[in-house]
């Protein structure tokens, strides 16, 4: 006969692997009586698993919320997967402060198998991470709050900063949280301007429930959303040009984050792009490996060609020292 703990933790597994089970099931499959089912699962809910279940001789046990956190039941590609993730949220500082996802890491890392945990030292041997973008990132609390108020979907007033430093505040309907590799941006309706705005996240500085619950209509393509705003901030300088690319290679060339679109036949693209002057312009198309013409302006299309001829001299031999 197995131990009570060992019988705990294959219930577990069992109420986690689909969602519901009758007792007679599930005493069928842990070759026990249904009385003992009932004891367990009584047991789990001491330890703070939230099972539930349904009356009647119909009636089945599931796995749902519980009063705090209790031990996981992790086959081997789960707890890799988490122990990749927390590491990435450490390094990459996606939740602002990483205090919270380190601690993590390394209380699970003490508890990995070997086999495991060499994967993760593989991995750690080989993977480099960028700098991190600088500027402010969101805490963790933060971050659960709006995702929380996003599920409810309940009317928030919101205390903001915007680029400039000007404090407001206003109420909304909060909608989605949307990442795009360097931020979190909150995605809501404005309700005295009723339009659909996108906050950076690490701007908000409150956040205060009204108790109103909303229903959302016709809302928008949340990442739609952000794209469009991150690409529509104001730059002092912008570039035409046109890849002789279809649309959808060219999205994948020039992100709709950093330029806008729109196609010059079946075979082409024009893309409108902003930079802060005409070098790092330059900088930027040639980074992106493909031919291309510059329709407008001049000063970038000659910032370009004096790369480009640069690179032609240095790579004859003309100018190597």
């Amino acid at each position: 006969m197995i131990s009570t703990s060992a019988r705990l933790l294959r219930l577990v597994s069992l109420l986690s692997a689909r969602p519901t089970w009758t007792c007679r099931e599930l005493a069928e499959r842990m070759a026990v009586t249904d009385r003992t089912v009932r004891r367990d699962i009584a047991r789990l809910r001491e330890l703070g698993y939230g099972v539930e279940s349904d009356p009647g001789p119909w009636g089945g046990y599931r796995l749902g919320g519980g009063t705090r956190v209790p031990p996981l039941i992790l086959d081997d590609e789960e707890v890799f997967a988490v122990a990749v993730a927390l590491r990435e949220a450490a390094l990459s500082g996606v939740l602002g402060g990483d205090q919270a996802a380190l601690s993590a890491l390394l209380k699970l890392r003490a508890v990995l198998p070997p086999r495991i945990a060499d994967r993760l030292g593989e991995m750690d041997a080989v993977f480099v991470h960028t700098p991190r973008p600088e500027g402010r990132q969101i805490m963790p609390g933060m971050l659960l709050e709006l995702a929380s108020v996003c599920r409810r979907a309940e009317r928030i007033r919101l205390a903001y900063r915007d680029h400039a430093g000007k404090a407001t505040v206003r109420d909304v309907d909060p909608y989605r949280l949307v990442f795009t590799g360097l931020r979190w941006y909150f995605v809501a309706r404005d309700v005295a301007r009723d339009q659909w705005r996108t906050f950076r996240a690490d701007r908000v500085a409150r956040v205060e429930p009204t108790g109103h619950t909303v229903e959302l209509r016709d809302p928008p393509d949340p990442a739609l959303l952000v794209s469009r705003s991150i690409a529509g901030v104001v730059y002092p300088l912008y570039v035409t040009v046109r890849l002789p690319h279809p649309m959808d290679q060219a999205l994948r060339l020039v992100p709709p984050t950093i330029g806008t679109h729109r196609p010059d036949g079946p075979d082409a693209t024009i893309v409108d792009i902003g930079g802060n002057d005409a070098d790092q312009l330059a900088d930027y198309l040639l980074g992106l490996g493909t031919t291309l013409r510059v329709l407008s302006p001049d000063p970038v299309r000659e910032a370009l060609l004096h790369r480009i001829r640069d690179l032609f001299e240095d790579n004859r031999g003309g100018r190597l020292r």
